[in-house]
């Protein structure tokens, strides 16, 4: 969100920051700076705010919270905005008939396929949903950690609750595909989840001793740990985003599953947006095919690691400010079609 709240035209729009928390950091400092209004909503009723969005005249409201923590959909309901999108928080349809539109892209939402899933009018940006920006603080690209184990490395670094045991059957056979790989996963909360995931991969034939589970940490040792990974491997059916992106700017190519839902998309969205259409699987056969081709080719995998982060930084899933004037594009073609609406309307 920050790098669309940087670039947009203060000559042409007027931002307000609804915050719905009560949290500050240094990151809350900062947007602060990159809006005329930041407003601390978390004390106020949905009618109490709806009357103070009304009264502001707000033209358009966006959500970014869809089914998650600390939303307000209800407040939504109430419609106090003429237009009302949903974007970035939550890849699925907030199931609310007064949500006008929810911002995505084509690979997200391939035309006619996910549009009955959602009430919402799908409004496709060119490039794609997201726009990413790399931590300042992220390390340098290490060398092919291939090239000095003698062994590759898989890992998903994805939340742990985005584990399904349908991908870790997938995981399991590109572990048997490639006998010497192995995989580093986050640790779950859940003390006993590790244990089940263990024995998971001992009835499949996989040594549990070649699974490595890793404690959270810190974003900047988080982002280091790529150093070990040699190849990223997406979730399903809830595929990963952020740290999809993380990975590519680490130099680690990652392998995802498009499914059916635009949530399962979230990862085919990112690497087509950095030309990597490759790495993108249609089915479970496929994605253990697609991962174990490139972990068979380190000649290409020590290429992309050389090159991916600025292969990412020539994208426009980097260029915030072609990805501010396309999110500008479509808040002004909506107004245009709330405005030729409201013409057609009058007696």
């Amino acid at each position: 969100m920050q790098p669309l709240l940087t670039h947009h035209d203060r000559q042409r729009f007027e931002i307000y920051a609804l915050y719905n928390f009560t949290a500050d950091d240094d990151v809350t400092a900062h947007i602060r700076t990159l809006v005329e209004h930041f407003v601390p909503v978390a004390g106020m009723t949905d009618v109490e705010l709806a009357e103070w969005i009304r009264a502001q005249g707000i033209d358009i409201l966006v959500d970014l919270n869809g089914h998650t923590a600390h939303n307000r959909l209800p407040l939504f309901l109430r419609k106090p905005a003429p237009i009302q999108v949903t974007w970035l928080g939550y890849l699925a349809t907030t199931g609310l008939p007064t949500m006008d539109y929810r911002l995505t892209d084509a690979r997200a939402d391939p035309p006619g396929r996910t549009e009955s899933l959602h009430t919402e009018t799908l409004w496709r940006l060119p490039d794609g949903l997201w726009c990413y920006e790399p931590h300042r603080f992220a390390p340098a690209v290490a060398p092919l950690p291939a090239l000095r184990t003698g062994r590759l490395t898989f890992a998903s670094f994805n939340n742990p609750a985005k584990v399904s045991v349908t991908i870790l059957g997938v995981w399991a056979r590109i572990l048997q595909a490639v006998s010497d790989a192995r995989l580093l996963l986050i640790r779950s909360a859940l003390a006993a989840r590790t244990t089940e995931l263990e024995r998971f991969f001992a009835g499949r034939g996989v040594d549990p001793r070649r699974v490595e589970f890793l404690e959270r940490r810190s974003t900047a040792d988080y982002l280091a740990l790529y150093d070990r990974v040699d190849v990223a491997l997406d979730t399903w059916p809830c595929a990963g985003g952020t740290t999809t992106c993380d990975a590519l700017w680490m130099g680690v190519p990652t392998v995802t599953l498009a499914g059916d839902r635009s949530f399962s998309r979230s990862g085919a969205s990112v690497l087509a947006s950095v030309g990597l259409p490759d790495l993108i699987a249609e089915t479970a056969d496929d994605y253990v095919d697609r991962a174990t081709a490139v972990a068979g080719d380190l000649p290409r995998l020590a290429t992309l690691r050389d090159t991916l982060r600025e292969r990412v930084r020539a994208s426009p899933l980097v260029d915030a400010r072609r990805f501010a004037a396309a999110i500008e594009h479509a808040y002004l073609a909506m107004a245009e079609r709330a405005l030729a609406g409201a013409e057609g309307a009058r007696p």
